[in-house]
């Protein structure tokens, strides 16, 4: 069991890249433990250490990592392709896939030209620190890079769970209700960028997009907002030279890294 929201998860997570199979290990508690909090920081602590593990094995090749996290459905995987085939020619782009089952989000990425790999959590609905650790060793991105970690589905638990990234990115979709901010405050407020996907929809749709914006800056006043249509295209420039700022940002910290 999950100590700090519950999921059950098997002992290991299937790690899937193109030609080969690699395992990731999710600890497990003992569910007859009382000692329920301190298990809980127990679990968190030992994460936050291999996350800044991961962090600085990225930060000292040059790597920007992002977390990707949002509600099912909201557009991530599509984010993905999209931004795959508009900029692999000009950014070698890297995805890591979690997911509770099957392999068809990596597949997708495949498809539009990224090497990625995938995790499969089974019933536990986040990833964690350990399992990016060695998704790392197994897909081994090149210096100067970008990574993207697409997480489970869930606002909730990914929020908790710091996997070594440089920054979060929520994506969310006018599909789904413009209060997501204030319902969700620790993912938003966790992030350092709110993607607004789907804006091709809102004719069709009863949604605030002026709303939405200010409950995210009410929960979280740095975001940076980009509203989007990941399938027409809307709105991606922004997007892109946000990439472009954070990839530049970490060529800065590789080249301080090997200073120090």
């Amino acid at each position: 069991m999950c100590a700090t929201c519950g999921c059950s998860a098997p002992s290991s997570a299937d790690q899937r890249l193109a030609g080969g199979r690699d395992h990731a290990h999710h600890g497990e508690s003992d569910p007859r433990a009382p000692a329920v909090i301190r298990l809980e920081r127990g679990v968190l602590a030992k994460n936050d250490r291999l996350a800044d593990e991961n962090r600085g094995w990225l930060t000292r090749r040059g790597i920007l990592a992002l977390n990707l996290v949002s509600s099912p459905g909201a557009g991530k995987t599509t984010l993905l392709e999209r931004t795959i085939r508009d900029l692999g020619g000009e950014l070698a782009l890297h995805v890591i896939e979690g997911d509770q089952e099957t392999d068809r989000d990596a597949e997708r990425i495949h498809a539009a030209g990224a090497q990625v790999l995938q995790i499969n959590t089974g019933r536990g609905c986040h990833l964690e620190a350990a399992m990016i650790s060695q998704a790392l060793t197994a897909l081994d991105p090149p210096a100067g890079s970008v990574l993207f970690i697409e997480n489970v589905g869930n606002l909730v638990c990914p929020a908790l769970f710091d996997l070594g990234e440089h920054a979060k990115v929520v994506v969310t979709s006018v599909t789904e209700g413009d209060d997501k901010p204030v319902k969700y405050p620790h993912m938003f407020r966790a992030s350092d960028a709110m993607v607004l996907n789907k804006i091709d929809l809102l004719p069709y749709v009863s949604f605030d997009v002026d709303r939405c914006v200010a409950h995210a800056h009410t929960v979280n006043p740095r975001l940076a907002v980009f509203e989007v249509s990941a399938t027409r295209g809307d709105g991606l420039g922004a997007w892109y030279d946000w990439l472009r700022r954070h990839v530049a940002a970490a060529s800065a910290r590789e080249v301080a890294a090997t200073v120090r």
